[in-house]
């Protein structure tokens, strides 16, 4: 399914609910981590990224961010993709300096139609999606960009009062087999049909909801998890709109696991 057939026959209100949609992607490297959304609420627009390089070579990290209500052509273009790469997914940002191109390699995915409030909502989510492309700044030389990115398409007519919390992110294990996981507590959550799951080599395997929690942010899984997330991020991006408060969701920076751990589950990103 798509968002486009989850929404046939329905306009940008349903029993009384404006249309929410937002297709969102997290990329995750050594050479960088970056963000970008596009959203809908009703009629209005919004989008927003951010990127961090990490320091390198005794310089400076690079941190740079702009979220826009009124949404301009090129700025942000965020393209759907077909499973199995045959036509591969777009992200792009053309801001402040930043001009980062990326091919998405999307997947099948997972989905969940579930109910909410007086209606229902439609996900689906992508993770350990291989992402290539340039990047450069300030017109400067390009950066080979090899990465992995997570992506949420989300459609809806959500309650009014909707909270949750979310955590994906990519990795590897101890034997270097690629790891990635969707965890989420607050929306689309029954006990069965979630989208909450972990891919292990590339294969999405349901998890249950009394064996998967989105945490705090310092990680968290329920006691009879396979694997718990203990985390501690390196930095991190906070916007207020209005009386919300949005935390690092926005943004997926690097969440270090110890190096005590016995797996090696590299970087997560939670939102609240």
């Amino acid at each position: 399914m798509t968002a486009e057939r989850f929404l046939a026959g329905r306009g940008i209100l349903h029993r009384g609910r404006p249309l929410k949609r937002w297709r969102y992607v997290g990329v995750f490297g050594d050479q960088l981590m970056c963000c970008a959304a596009q959203v809908q609420i009703g009629p209005a627009r919004q989008t927003f990224w951010a990127v961090h390089l990490p320091a390198a070579g005794g310089g400076r990290s690079v941190e740079r961010e702009h979220t826009r209500l009124l949404p301009r052509r090129g700025e942000v273009e965020l393209r759907e993709g077909s499973p199995g790469g045959v036509l591969p997914g777009v992200l792009r940002i053309r801001d402040l300096g930043v001009e980062l191109e990326l091919e998405l390699s999307e997947q099948a995915g997972i989905e969940a139609r579930c109910p909410n409030g007086r209606s229902e909502s439609w996900t689906r989510k992508q993770a350990g999606v291989p992402a290539r492309g340039e990047l450069r700044l300030d017109g400067g030389a390009p950066l080979a960009i090899d990465a992995l990115a997570v992506i949420d398409d989300s459609a809806g007519y959500h309650a009014r009062r909707t909270e949750w919390r979310w955590s994906a992110g990519v990795g590897h294990a101890p034997d270097g087999m690629p790891l990635a996981w969707n965890l989420v507590s607050g929306i689309n959550d029954p006990a069965s049909g979630s989208e909450r799951a972990v891919w292990v080599d590339g294969v999405p395997r349901a998890t249950r909801r009394d064996r998967a929690r989105a945490g705090s942010r310092r990680g968290g899984a329920s006691p009879r998890a396979l694997v718990t997330l203990r985390s501690a991020g390196s930095c991190a991006r906070r916007r207020r709109e209005g009386s919300q408060s949005r935390g690092a969701g926005n943004c997926p920076w690097s969440q270090a696991a110890p190096p005590a751990a016995q797996r090696v589950l590299r970087r997560a990103h939670p939102r609240m």
